[in-house]
């Protein structure tokens, strides 16, 4: 599946295509190969370590511009409840969600609905109260005695030495002598698995450490939730992560769950349920209104039957994430002068709301560029972005680096009237919560996407979460995607996987037996087929396939497609000029390039029209060959033509969000390289991603609704 599940523990869910790879790294001392797709959250942290080893590059730029807003904004921040010190005794708030743990554990409903303090939506003033979640880890800069202290305890450990620049990055100036303490800290670095940290900490500890040490379960409740966020989750339930535990050998796994947030290594939720009108006004509720507490016996019996409100267990990053940008969003939406603004139905929402979405496909997108350009004749300052830099929108990585768009004013904000975001839906929960925090008071923010695309690679949902709080105005586009592929995807959307007629050949079927026929047929489709037959030459056509590893992956396909289409030794780090890569400039971003030249800085490349140097030490994790790419990478970008590829072992990681976003990446032509016999349809009309477990909605209508009460 393409789309994380909620109900699955982490450790246990079956690998994403497009987030894992399909051959796995090998079991024994820990290792830090990548594990995933260069455009997801997944491999993007495993670059993170990489980079704090070598120090920032000019390619890095917009990270280091991230780094500096973030710090910025974080002397603004407002206070909110300190961390728990470790081991440090539960009280108020946090002692009653620990209590709701335990009763939803005994089979118990916890007295009242619990969840974390909402701040108050911040009022209009001079230095308004927001809040911010702390930025997203960054590497430090590791000296030689650091990493010399790390080298020796892994090798007591038995873990390969090679690694000591990444935990180092990780852990900090004091890393030898956290791993001394606590061995399982180990689990902190990407690509470490349990079974991994198990035995570097038998190795340093002896007989003095087993499956119930408080170090090992304190360290794998806060692993199962950094991988659920790879997989797209903010959080998860308390249930989940219990379960987790459990398959991992922890004994007493409920009390696991305890110790974890008694050691705030994880927080904990309840979202609570809006109280009834009748209930405020002392009246006694309708038949059908949830109860709680001492009401009637009619509403007891209600009650008992409508299940509490689940327990939610987060990391601080992405929890406080999610406020944060509630909290922008909701300032947005308050701080708004309407206006009445003459035009489409957009221009008018646009004119009299902070927050507005919009909904379409790839056609729509002209809606919201004309509305950001009316805005412009008007006078505003107006900023267009989008996930990739194409139609005239700026990318919002160099938004908010300030590589592009406007410049920022004094306390760090972007100077701008009206903001339209197009791509949504691949905006993850930490992105989007920088891009809040930099608009001023009285900004309008449109958020354009199509719903029925992947969503984004790293945790969150925020688009969708919107749609479904329906706290702003939705405007649905009713421009439909023309030709023959667009008759095609809008079907998908729906879930039909209808035959179309195709008489330019727009939309061609290649049948293959296997992933070696299919490996070939895509080479001779882009080296010879397409060229000759539509007169489009090679670096116009992209292949998409669903993963990066098996017989047919994008590691075999750039292979392939290299010897044919830019033969050469690799001679600098595995690339030669002329090869089409696929840059991770940043966590979940993939930009299509181009190798120019190397020399001692580095691998230059031409990124549609921009010069980017990679050092030499970031290309093994920033650079993968870009001819076949999956199509998370692909999303948010189109080409004239595009080749997907389907082999047999792909059936498992098809569903409808993934066919759509895969197919509707072509503009010109699109040949179906098809080897999953029925799975296809079958993945279109069943074929539905499971819902990842986010906080974003319950949060936004919290702060809204009090808002209202007020």
């Amino acid at each position: 599946m393409t789309e994380p599940s909620g109900e699955t523990p982490p450790e246990a869910a079956t690998p994403t295509a497009d987030a894992q790879e399909t051959d796995s790294a090998s079991p024994g001392a820990p290792d830090a190969t990548e594990s995933g797709d260069s455009g997801t959250a997944e491999a993007s942290a495993a670059e993170s370590g990489d980079t704090a080893a070598a120090g920032l590059s000019d390619a890095q730029a917009e990270l280091a511009a991230q780094r500096e807003l973030r710090a910025r904004i974080e002397q603004r921040k407002a206070e909110r409840a300190a961390p728990v010190d470790a081991g440090a005794k539960l009280s108020g708030t946090a002692a009653d969600l620990l209590a709701a743990v335990r009763a939803v554990e005994s089979g118990a409903k916890p007295v009242a609905p619990l969840r974390p303090e909402v701040p108050a939506p911040a009022r209009p003033a001079a230095a308004p109260e927001t809040t911010v979640r702390p930025p997203a880890p960054v590497a430090p800069e590791v000296t030689e005695e650091t990493a010399s202290s790390v080298r020796q305890v892994l090798a007591r450990g038995g873990a390969p030495e090679a690694l000591a620049g990444q935990v180092a990055a990780v852990l900090g100036e004091g890393a030898a002598r956290a791993l001394d303490d606590d061995p399982w800290q180990l689990l902190a670095v990407p690509g470490v698995r349990p079974e991994q940290a198990d035995g570097f900490a038998r190795a340093l500890l002896g007989s003095g450490c087993g499956p119930g040490d408080e170090r090992r379960v304190v360290a794998l409740a806060a692993w199962l939730l950094e991988r659920a966020a790879l997989k797209g989750h903010t959080a998860l339930e308390v249930g989940v992560v219990r379960d987790g535990l459990a398959k991992l050998s922890v004994p007493e796994p409920d009390k696991a769950v305890e110790l974890a947030i008694s050691e705030a290594a994880v927080l904990v939720f309840q979202e609570e349920e809006e109280e009834e009108e009748q209930e405020e006004d002392g009246e006694e509720p309708e038949d059908g209104d949830a109860e709680r507490g001492g009401q009637s016996d009619g509403g007891a019996a209600r009650d008992e039957q409508r299940p509490p409100q689940p327990v939610l267990l987060g990391l601080e990053r992405y929890a406080l994430a999610e406020e944060s940008l509630a909290d922008g969003l909701a300032r947005l939406i308050r701080t708004v002068e309407a206006a009445d603004w003459e035009g489409p139905e957009l221009v008018r929402a646009a004119g009299g709301h902070g927050l507005v979405l919009h909904t379409g496909g790839e056609a729509a997108r002209t809606e919201p560029a004309a509305l950001a350009e009316a805005a412009r004749d008007r006078g505003l300052r107006v900023a267009l972005a989008a996930h990739t830099a194409r139609d005239g929108a700026v990318p919002v990585a160099g938004l908010l680096s300030g590589a592009a768009g406007p410049g920022r004013d004094e306390e760090g904000l972007l100077a701008l009237d009206l903001l339209v975001v197009l791509d949504a839906p691949q905006l993850d929960v930490e992105t989007a919560a920088l891009l809040v925090e930099a608009l001023p008071d009285g900004c309008r923010l449109v958020l354009g996407g199509d719903p029925h695309v992947l969503g984004a690679a790293g945790p969150g949902r925020v688009f969708a979460d919107l749609l479904a709080a329906r706290v702003a105005p939705t405007i649905a586009a009713r421009t439909p995607d023309p030709g023959p592929i667009g008759e095609l995807v809008s079907g998908i959307g729906i879930g039909e996987l209808n035959q179309v007629d195709a008489p330019g050949k727009e939309v061609v079927i290649v049948p293959v037996r296997d992933a070696g026929e299919a490996v070939h047929r895509t080479v001779q489709l882009v080296a010879d087929s397409i060229p000759r037959a539509l007169g489009l030459p090679a670096d116009h056509t992209q292949v998409i396939t669903v993963g990066h590893g098996g017989a047919a992956g994008t590691r075999a396909l750039n292979a392939a497609l290299k010897q044919r289409l830019n033969p050469g030794p690799g001679r600098f780090g595995g690339y030669d000029p002329g090869d089409r890569v696929a840059h991770s400039p940043a966590p979940g971003r993939t930009v299509p390039g181009t190798v120019v030249s190397a020399d001692a800085e580095g691998l230059h490349l031409d990124c549609a029209g921009e010069r980017v140097v990679v050092p030499k030490e970031r290309v093994e994790t920033a650079l993968r060959h870009g001819w076949a790419l999956t199509a998370h990478q692909a999303a948010g970008s189109r080409w004239p033509a595009a080749v997907v590829v389907l082999p047999g072992d792909a059936a498992a990681g098809l569903s409808r969000a993934w066919v759509y976003t895969a197919f509707g990446r072509a503009e010109r032509h699109l040949s179906i390289v098809h080897g999953v016999d029925q799975a296809l349809p079958r993945a279109v009309a069943e074929g539905r991603d499971p819902e990842r477990t986010t906080r974003l909605r319950p949060l936004i209508e919290a702060l809204l609704h009090e808002e209202e009460g007020a």
